[in-house]
């Protein structure tokens, strides 16, 4: 194993759970998706009860407001996308739908 996969290793080694579970203080988290016909996610519903439609889930994101995601710009617009954490079920796409 070189040095940079032992250093990754380890800095898997050092999160938990409890870390992964946890939502910073004053953050929602999205807790289901509602998706198109092209299987799209349109809207996102959020662990205090919440629907937001996607672009008012990116401008709360943009602002700090979700926690676990992030905000790329790809295809030329700002898309939402789950933290990698190496933990398939928590992406945007396993979430059950609401």
């Amino acid at each position: 194993m070189d040095q940079f996969e032992a250093a990754y290793e380890s800095y898997k080694a050092r999160q938990t759970t409890a870390d992964q579970e946890n939502v910073p203080s004053g953050k929602e988290e999205i807790i289901a998706v509602r998706r198109n016909e092209e299987d799209n996610i349109i809207a996102v519903k959020t662990n205090t009860g919440r629907e937001l439609d996607y672009p008012t889930a990116l401008s709360d994101a943009k602002a700090g407001k979700l926690a676990h995601v992030d905000v790329f710009h790809k295809y030329g617009r700002d898309i939402l996308r789950s933290e990698p954490d190496g933990l398939k079920e928590n992406n945007l796409s396993e979430l059950p739908d609401f």
